[in-house]
C-alpha cells in the first residue's frame, strides 16, 4: 500500500516483517474474539489480523489512507472501518458495550492524551497492545522513587497492569523515527488497586502534585492538607512526590475526602 506519511498525523508505517510477526504472536488473536486496531496506517497489522478470522474495527483519520482500506476490506466480511478521531470516539457506542482488545501503534504526538482517553473504557477492554515511543513507555512501567515515577504511571498502573514486551528500533519504520519504540501491553485490573473516594479527585491530587514535582509535598499540597494531617497517614510531608506509592497517593485522596 503506497502512501506518504503525513506529520500532522505523526505517521510512522511498521514495516519489518520480524517485528509485525512477533507483534501478532504476542497478541495472540482468536477467530472469536473482538479487536479494535487504532491507526491501522498502511495495514501491516490488519492484514495478519484479518487473516486470523476475528472480527476487527480500524479506526482510521487519515480520509485517504481510509479509502484504500476501505477497498482491502470489500474482500474480508469480519473487517469494519470507521473514519474518525480516535481521541473523540465512544468505544461502548461503536462497539454496543461488547468486550473487546485493543491494538494500535500510536501516533507520538497524541499518545499521552489518547491513552488516557481508552482507560475510560477499562471496564470493557480485555487487554491492549500499543507501539509507543520507548521514553513514554519506561514512564508507564517506572516505579516510586525513580525519576520516571508520575502522573502517568500512576494513572496507568491504578486501571491496568502493565507490561512492556520488547523495544523495536527507528528502522523498523518508514519513515524512520528519531525515536526507539517500545511494545507495551495493558491488562484491566478486575478490581482496583487502591480504594479511592473519587477518580476525579484522585486525578486532580496526582496532577497538582506533579505539576511541582521538585517541592516537598508539604509545598505541593499547601491551602490542600497541612503538614499534621499529611503526618497523619504516617507520610513524610518532606518527601517529593516521586517518592509517594500509589497507596500513599489514595491515601492523600480518601483523607481530602
Amino acid at each position: 500500500m503506497k502512501h506518504q506519511a503525513r506529520k500532522r498525523f505523526g505517521q510512522n508505517f511498521l514495516v519489518d516483517q520480524q517485528v509485525i510477526s512477533r507483534i501478532i504472536s504476542s497478541i495472540n488473536p482468536t477467530k472469536d474474539q473482538l479487536l479494535v486496531e487504532i491507526g491501522p496506517g498502511r495495514a501491516a497489522l490488519t492484514q495478519p489480523l484479518l487473516a486470523t478470522g476475528a472480527e476487527l474495527h480500524l479506526v482510521e483519520i487519515d480520509r485517504d489512507l481510509a479509502a484504500v482500506l476501505q477497498k482491502m476490506l470489500l474482500l474480508s466480511p469480519n473487517g469494519q472501518l470507521h473514519v474518525a478521531d480516535a481521541l473523540k470516539i465512544d468505544f461502548e457506542e461503536l462497539l454496543q458495550g461488547r468486550p473487546f482488545r485493543l491494538i494500535g501503534n500510536l501516533p507520538y504526538n497524541i499518545s499521552t492524551p489518547l491513552l488516557f482517553h481508552v482507560l475510560k473504557w477499562q471496564s470493557q477492554i480485555i487487554d491492549m497492545h500499543f507501539m509507543l515511543q520507548k521514553e513514554l513507555v519506561d514512564r508507564m512501567c517506572s516505579s516510586p522513587g525513580t525519576k520516571a515515577w508520575g502522573r502517568l504511571a500512576i494513572m496507568c498502573q491504578y486501571h491496568c497492569k502493565v507490561s512492556r514486551l520488547f523495544d523495536v528500533p527507528p528502522h523498523a519504520f518508514s519513515p524512520a523515527p528519531k525515536v526507539q519504540s517500545s511494545i507495551v501491553k495493558l491488562v484491566p485490573h478486575s478490581s482496583p488497586p487502591v480504594d479511592i473516594p473519587s477518580m476525579k479527585q484522585f486525578q486532580s491530587l496526582v496532577t497538582q502534585v506533579f505539576n511541582h514535582r521538585r517541592k516537598t509535598l508539604r509545598n505541593c499540597l499547601k491551602g490542600i492538607l497541612d503538614t499534621e494531617q499529611i503526618e497523619s497517614l504516617g507520610i513524610d510531608p518532606g518527601l517529593r512526590p516521586e517518592m509517594l506509592d500509589i497507596e500513599a497517593f489514595a491515601a492523600l485522596s480518601r483523607l481530602m475526602d
